[in-house]
């Protein structure tokens, strides 16, 4: 498979790049991604993601578009509010780059649905809100091999991680958080507030390390840096990195690998 003229001029940027060149730019037309939570992270790290080429985005929202979102959720306009985000998102990618394959859901994900909604996925990058639906999704993926991109954000900080618990030395998103969170309790940006420009630099800073991720073996970027979690912090503003250990207890992971 080749890339066709009309193809090649619109990547250019990337191609001419050395760390990702020809072969990594055909790895990420190839890349199925799907994105759960197309909210403050995930609508930036959207439009990277098409941007960068990947040949098909799964997305996944249970939510209809509200006015309050409008100050960090840069996909969408006044005219889409009470719309389905999934469905705006797809209207979006069609005007965008309508090469780009796209399958859309509108369910809210549980641990009884996440495996049938990020099957044949090459990589799940988790935008969402929430700690029960962050490790309904991280088991999924534990269960059918697929690696995990989990980003978060509030007010001035947020976090980018990568994990692959299907693998034997590899921490799962559930070996950082533990058992305590699989509850839909816990704090939300209405509540907390948070900057728009913060969940900006998440969702971006999430698209170049998905890229990354899609890379791994393809290409000299391809660094997957599974394990570990960087924390961006928008008063200083820095980032620093904490490597997350495999937990020898989960209940997720240590299965998968002893199996």
């Amino acid at each position: 498979m080749a890339l066709s003229p009309d193809r090649l001029d619109r990547f250019a940027r990337h191609i001419v790049i050395p760390e990702v060149g020809g072969a990594g730019q055909m790895a990420l037309v190839q890349a199925h991604v799907v994105l759960v939570g197309l909210g403050g992270i995930g609508s930036p790290a959207l439009q990277y993601l098409a941007g960068a080429g990947i040949g098909h985005l799964t997305l996944i929202d249970d939510g209809d578009v509200e006015l309050s979102n409008l100050q960090r959720q840069t996909l969408f306009s006044q005219r889409d509010i009470g719309h389905s985000k999934a469905v705006v998102t797809r209207g979006w990618l069609a005007n965008f780059d309508n090469r780009i394959e796209v399958t859309i859901s509108d369910d809210r994900v549980t641990a009884g649905n996440a495996a049938w909604l990020i099957a044949g996925a090459d990589l799940v990058v988790d935008g969402t809100d929430n700690f029960a639906t962050r490790l309904a999704i991280s088991d999924a993926c534990v269960a059918s091999g697929v690696p995990l991109l989990s980003a978060a954000v509030g007010r001035f900080q947020g976090q980018v991680g990568a994990f692959a618990g299907h693998l034997p030395d590899q921490p799962c998103y559930r070996c950082y958080v533990g058992d305590a969170f699989d509850t839909d309790d816990c704090d939300t940006c209405a509540e907390d507030g948070m900057l728009g420009a913060m969940a900006g630099w998440i969702g971006s800073f999430a698209a170049m390390q998905a890229v990354r991720l899609v890379l791994d073996g393809k290409a000299a970027f391809g660094d997957p840096q599974y394990g570990k979690l960087h924390l961006l912090d928008g008063m200083k503003p820095a980032m620093r990195t904490l490597s997350i250990g495999k937990d020898p207890g989960c209940r997720t992971c240590s299965n998968s690998a002893a199996d």
